[in-house]
């Protein structure tokens, strides 16, 4: 999770808030666990950002019914689906048991916050494949320094803009090849819009 992802959530749900424009209740899709626990598969940087302004509740829009599982079944079939992404900050799969099971316990992953960064400023495209964001995270996370990340985040995403547009990156999702004709013509970059 991309903590700094969340902040720029709540900055814009406050904004549609204080705009007076009407504001429609997000939907968050949950599958049906054992023992009747719903898990969240998607939308959790929305789902935090608005526990965090003080909404209790979102809107359900249940995916699947596991509750027929045994408990340590239900892991390897979210996983199995492309519905969980057991992997750490450092990018390191970690076990289904160290997966945190509230959605204040997801730990911030910088290079999630540039990739979502990155995407918006033009540097891949969204696709629908699922945690494509976190592929894009492990490839900038290998090449930008966590240092320039922490100091500089503007720096590391005119670094991650680069990147996005050189062969390295073609066999990420939502990678456009027109990213490396400009790199190659020197046109001018996609503006960067960041949220401070």
């Amino acid at each position: 999770m991309g903590l700094r992802e969340v902040a720029q959530k709540r900055l814009r749900w406050r904004s549609r808030l204080r705009s007076g424009r009407a504001v429609r209740t997000p939907v968050a899709p949950l599958v049906l666990g054992p023992a009747g626990a719903l898990y969240l598969i998607d939308r959790h940087h929305l789902v935090r950002a608005l526990a965090e302004e003080g909404h209790a509740e979102v809107l359900a829009q249940p995916i699947a019914d596991f509750s027929y599982l045994e408990s340590w079944d239900l892991w390897p079939a979210l996983d199995a689906r492309g519905w969980c992404h057991p992997f750490g900050a450092d990018g390191h799969r970690r076990p289904y048991a160290k997966i945190p099971s509230t959605i204040a316990d997801l730990s911030d992953d910088p290079y999630r916050s540039l990739a979502s960064a990155l995407r918006r400023a033009g540097g891949f495209a969204k696709k629908a494949v699922p945690f494509s964001e976190f592929a894009w995270a492990d490839f900038l996370r290998r090449r930008i320094a966590a240092q320039i990340l922490a100091l500089d985040f503007d720096a590391a995403l005119g670094q991650a803009l680069r990147l996005a547009g050189t062969p390295a990156a073609r066999d990420l999702p939502g990678w456009r090849p027109d990213r490396l004709a400009i790199l190659r013509t020197g046109a001018a970059p996609l503006s960067a819009h960041v949220f401070r």
